[in-house]
């Protein structure tokens, strides 16, 4: 049994498989784009460079058409009056008054900006109706305006009438060159999903792709409407056909996967296709999510290092590999790919992606292989922001410098922290209680938590954490009571039921009763290689070594931890298995050579390595 600090879960590697790249130019946004050669970087930076130039030169276009479509309208003492009145009285919280003036005014002066501002004000005061107007107004003041018309659009689409928006969108369509008219229909079916009349916008989205019914786009917008109201088949049918016109279209491939009856068939499908398009990242990816659901950890790593030779520095690959790797108790690969995410990430930052759940895992690997002044230097490119995620890395911290052996001051810097919530109060004394215990104070460290839990009592962290050292300090009547009381406290803490079952197991007593606590963890955490390996030990201790070996067994598969090759170790010994327990005892002493659980186990059967 042990409380396993962990901070890399498979949600991290289905978040990260999730993030869409940058769709190609073309391409729909939030759309699979076609596979294409990995370009260079230098290639990558001028296209990047040549792009943001060609939009800012289009920008710059439409501001000075716009300005020039303005009406010429005298900027009078009454007008600007009127419009600090409006300004200062909004800002003061009324926005009706503000609301009529500034619409009034577009009115008379046929300025669009005016309507626009109107609008502004009626959406900041979540007046749905009183925008739309608004909207109306400034579309009609200014009927070339984009802008507007795109507001306008989302207004429409969210009221109870979306018919004002076909005649647009119809336009929109048949003025757009065959090449970009893909992107166009992708962006009305995604606009008309959100519609809040379902069945008009599908019958008003069959309307529209009509005239384009036999192209690529035209069949996946209607596949992804038929998947949104639930019929699959006819989405299957409509993904097949855009994938008859277009073998090598990924997202027509990605929509019939979605269609798929099951999980297997989706499987099958994505396969056939990577066989003929190896280098379709996006069905790889998806292929490699799905794997991950079925916990095929290491096949799923294998695609996704297929993605990473085919773009190395691909940050949602990196980061995916390097949890996968986690998983797999892979700990050097794991630091590898994280540090190429943090090294990629530093190179090109990205508002939409934060490194420092990256550096405090890099830090927990660092610590876990010895390398203490490594963990502390990863948790000084913690960036600056986030006070809940510093104020944990300061705890971390902390506790770092205890095990480097300097306990005063880790102790200072736990002093130093002021947190006003009452639970990162008691986080901070847990903390300077984990500090001693590492540093073989564990009888201080005890009465600090016992301490801390009435000081902050109904805390069932806290109550854990005392029940630990209880136990550790030879209080086991305080470490039972403790855990009956997180029990009470949180009926579905899985670690409270696992300790007890663990202690009594331990200590060879009430081994049915350690049976059952052991049983109820496993039934909320079945994948828990600790409660596997609690499960283990009271098999060991009830005389079924076979049954004991088969749980051990499968817990160290999963995490290659020295507790767990102790107890492997030990049951192995004693069905005669000598060398391959020996063997374990040895991984353990490489991994951990204080292990106490090592050396009462050697002692205990007069044991030497």
């Amino acid at each position: 049994m042990k409380n396993a600090f962990v901070i890399v879960t498979l949600s991290g590697v289905l978040a990260a498989c999730a993030v869409a790249p940058q769709p190609q130019s073309g391409a729909p946004a939030g759309a699979t784009a076609q596979a294409t050669p990995a370009t260079s970087a230098a290639d990558a930076d001028a296209g990047q460079q040549a792009a943001e130039a060609a939009a800012e030169a289009a920008a710059e276009a439409e501001k000075a058409a716009q300005l020039a479509r303005l009406p010429k309208v005298e900027l009078s003492s009454t007008l600007l009056n009127q419009l600090l009145r409006a300004e200062f009285a909004f800002r003061n919280g009324d926005w009706q008054g503000p609301y009529i003036t500034m619409l009034a005014l577009a009115q008379q002066t046929r300025d669009p900006r005016l309507a626009r501002r109107a609008a502004e004000m009626a959406l900041a005061a979540r007046q749905p109706d009183d925008t739309l107007a608004a909207v109306r107004e400034w579309r009609k003041l200014d009927p070339e305006s984009d802008e507007a018309t795109q507001y306008y659009l989302g207004m429409v689409i969210l009221s109870d009438n979306i018919s004002d928006a076909e005649e647009i969108f119809s336009k929109r369509l048949a003025g757009s060159p065959p090449a970009v008219r893909g992107v166009v229909l992708y962006q009305v079916q995604q606009l008309l999903s959100r519609a809040k009349d379902k069945e008009a916008a599908n019958a008003m989205l069959a309307r529209l792709v009509a005239p384009y019914r036999d192209t690529v786009e035209g069949h996946v917008v209607l596949a992804q409407a038929a998947l949104a109201r639930g019929a699959r088949e006819e989405g299957a049918r409509e993904a097949q056909a855009a994938l008859a016109l277009k073998p090598d279209s990924e997202i027509a491939m990605l929509t019939l996967a979605q269609s798929s009856e099951n999980e297997a068939q989706a499987t099958a499908r994505l396969q056939q296709f990577l066989a003929a398009n190896p280098k379709a990242r996006e069905v790889r990816a998806a292929h490699a999510r799905i794997l991950v659901n079925d916990k095929q950890y290491e096949e799923a790593r294998r695609q996704f290092l297929l993605l990473d030779s085919q773009q190395p520095d691909n940050v949602t690959t990196l980061y995916a590999l390097g949890v996968l790797s986690t998983q797999l108790n892979d700990p050097p690969a794991a630091e590898r790919y994280f540090s190429r995410f943090v090294e990629v990430l530093g190179r090109n930052p990205d508002d939409e992606r934060d490194p420092s759940k990256a550096l405090l895992i890099l830090s927990q690997l660092a610590e876990e292989r010895g390398d203490l002044q490594a963990a502390v230097g990863w948790l000084d490119k913690l960036p600056e922001g986030d006070e809940k995620t510093l104020f944990g890395a300061q705890l971390r911290r902390a506790q770092l410098l205890g095990k480097s052996g300097d306990v005063a001051a880790a102790r200072r810097l736990l002093a130093s922290l002021k947190p006003g919530e009452p639970m990162a109060q008691a986080q901070v004394l847990a903390a300077e209680a984990q500090v001693l215990r590492d540093a073989g104070q564990a009888e201080q460290a005890y009465t600090l938590m016992g301490a801390a839990t009435r000081r902050f009592p109904g805390n069932p962290d806290l109550l854990y954490d005392y029940a630990l050292l209880a136990e550790k300090t030879g209080h086991v009547d305080d470490m039972e009571t403790a855990l009956r009381e997180v029990m009470r406290l949180a009926p579905d803490n899985h670690h409270a039921y696992n300790a007890l079952g663990y202690s009594l197991a331990e200590r060879n007593i009430r081994l049915d009763e350690a049976r059952a606590l052991i049983e109820k963890a496993m039934a909320m955490a079945p994948e828990d290689p600790f409660i596997m390996d609690s499960m283990g030990w009271v098999h060991y201790r009830l005389g079924n070594l076979d049954a004991a070996e088969g749980h051990l067994r499968r817990a160290y598969s999963l995490r290659r931890d020295p507790e767990i090759a102790v107890h492997l170790g030990e049951v192995l010994w004693q069905q005669g298995k000598r060398a391959d327990a020996q063997k374990l005892w040895l991984e353990a002493r490489a991994k951990d050579p204080q292990n106490d659980t090592l050396r009462s186990t050697l002692a205990r059967l007069r044991l030497s390595l």
